[in-house]
């Protein structure tokens, strides 16, 4: 079968058998192109639970207050069992020959060098946590295991992880980083994995517009096109904005609490206003420069960055004690996966399910805009390629990035139990963990450079993906639209924080949780229809 043309330019071996054009619902007023309904819902839709937070901050408060834990303790087995599935679906099809289909095509080959695409998809993906978590989760999971359970009844109240080690600093360690590595390993990769092969595999071997209606084809046929993907490609908008908004406001904490423990600036509204200002500037200009002029090069240069104080803190720090959490941390996440993993009969009920579960929701609201922008940087690799270096590589990075900045700070308060790490508030830490190492100033300016420019390439990846899905998968749609979602991101955020605090950060991260639920199910139906599609095409082409 010969290769056809996409509307996009993009050689399609093997295109469905569907008379949609991309972009054929969309409308163009004031110079825009812009998918009808799916624009205007989404827009309208955020634009009316700002007001809604703002007018009703009480009631707001009070029930997003109520809503998250709701979720997340009465879900819990459904997020986690969720997730377990995506793991083995993904070593499904690297083992399979499915795995050797290539993204594109047999012809095809990749866009962008292994170094430039994983900096894009890791920078998108991960790099914001890793700074905000990278320390204060090791520490939190340490200290509730050498705590011990506590019972109310038969309940347990603490929140360590399992069956905590009460009074051992070395198991408590290891068992805190199993923890930290689970959140941050195999299955939240998986997660991303999942969507962003489903979208390059129907776009780029089937010809489909890059939405996530076209990963839904094999199950719904022409339907697509109609409300059910309307439904899908806008809780892909609400999950993007919203978990975006809530990195943006946590990141904003972060990075004023730096300047302030470094320069004693101020932490107010003028300069969180400021601060996000500065952010969504940065993204827009990036955004306006376009993936390979922008997006990319921000990338690389935070790669780089982030390598470079990993490698310093290896250096100067106690390299051994570093080695060592790495070595045993990694040995404590490969045994404790399982039980971690396990959905059902958990005694540690707020570690699953105010962690583990809360994570699965943040990271699967955040799905659509890593696993669109995967996508949109991987054609020409193989789904075994795509799927190793998005989930095997990023879950070793992790194992090391933990053991560094998790372990420094945790051999802080096993040497010392009044560590001055302890007891400071959690966006802190980071700088804190660094001011008992030599040139404090410098790295801790390297750490708020690296916060910032991790949300910078976030918040310009999503304006590009939220673009993508309001443009009915157009990827060449005007630049202002790509500079109105950015605008709005920032907007969002600096309103919210202006007006509602932290109540409002409460509401924003409720809204990613909420989202993540619906979504839970849209990515199981994912996997299937992305079975079916891919079975339909090694029958093909075979």
């Amino acid at each position: 079968m010969s290769e056809n043309l996409n509307d996009q330019g993009v050689a399609v071996p093997h295109p469905v058998e569907s008379d949609y054009e991309i972009g054929q619902d969309n409308v163009t007023p004031f110079g825009l192109d812009i998918h009808n309904p799916v624009f205007a819902i989404s827009s309208i839709t955020i634009v009316g639970f700002v007001l809604i937070t703002l007018m009703l901050q009480g009631p707001a408060t009070e029930f997003f207050g109520w809503l998250r834990p709701f979720l997340t303790s009465t879900f819990d087995w459904f997020f986690l069992s969720a997730a377990n599935v995506f793991v083995l679906f993904s070593l499904f099809l690297m083992v399979t020959p499915m795995g050797k289909i290539r993204l594109g095509g047999k012809a095809a080959r990749p866009d962008y060098g292994y170094l430039g695409w994983f900096a894009m998809l890791f920078a998108a993906g991960m790099g914001i946590g890793l700074m905000f978590f990278g320390v204060s989760e090791p520490m939190s999971h340490f200290a509730s295991s050498v705590g011990g359970t506590t019972l109310e009844g038969d309940v347990r109240t603490d929140w360590a992880p399992l069956g905590a080690a009460v009074g051992d600093a070395v198991a408590s360690r290891d068992l805190g980083m199993a923890a930290t590595i689970f959140h941050w390993g195999l299955h939240p990769w998986a997660i991303y994995a999942i969507v962003g092969l489903s979208l390059a595999f129907f776009s780029f071997n089937n010809g489909l517009p890059l939405t996530l209606r076209s990963a839904f084809y094999p199950l719904l046929g022409e339907r697509v096109w109609g409300w059910p993907g309307h439904v899908i490609d806008t809780l892909a908008v609400f999950s993007t904005l919203f978990g975006l908004a809530t990195s943006l406001g946590f990141g904003t904490e972060q990075a004023l609490a730096g300047f302030n423990f470094l320069f004693g600036w101020g932490t107010g509204n003028i300069a969180k206003v400021v601060l996000i200002a500065v952010i969504t500037g940065l993204a827009t200009i990036s955004v306006i420069r376009g993936l390979d002029g922008g997006v990319k090069i921000l990338s690389e240069i935070n790669i780089g960055l982030a390598l470079l104080l990993l490698l310093f803190i290896i250096i100067v720090g106690p390299t051994g004690v570093i080695f060592d959490t790495i070595f045993s941390g990694g040995l404590a996440y490969a045994k404790e996966i399982i039980p971690l993993s396990n959905p059902f009969g958990r005694a540690d009920a707020n570690f699953s399910q105010g962690w583990t579960a809360f994570y699965w929701a943040w990271w699967i609201s955040w799905s659509p805009f890593v696993g669109m922008f995967i996508a949109r940087v991987s054609r020409g690799r193989t789904v075994r390629e795509f799927l190793t270096c998005v989930i095997l590589i990023p879950t070793f990075v992790s194992i090391v990035w933990m053991g560094a900045f998790g372990g420094i700070a945790v051999s802080q308060v096993m040497a010392d139990a009044s560590a001055p790490v302890l007891g400071v508030a959690q966006e802190l830490k980071l700088f804190v963990m660094l001011e008992q190492l030599p040139l404090t100033a410098i790295t801790s300016l390297l750490g708020i450079v690296l916060v910032l420019v991790f949300f910078v390439t976030s918040s310009d990846s999503g304006s590009l993906v939220i673009d993508t899905i309001t443009a009915g998968g157009k990827t060449d749609a005007p630049v202002s639209q790509r500079v109105f979602w950015c605008t709005f991101e920032g907007v969002v955020a600096a309103t919210l924080l202006l007006v509602g605090g932290n109540s409002a950060l409460t509401a924003l991260q409720a809204m990613a949780v909420s989202t993540g639920f619906p979504f839970t199910v849209v990515l199981l139906a994912m996997c299937v229809s992305l079975y079916i599609g891919m079975r339909r095409y090694l029958k093909a082409t075979s």
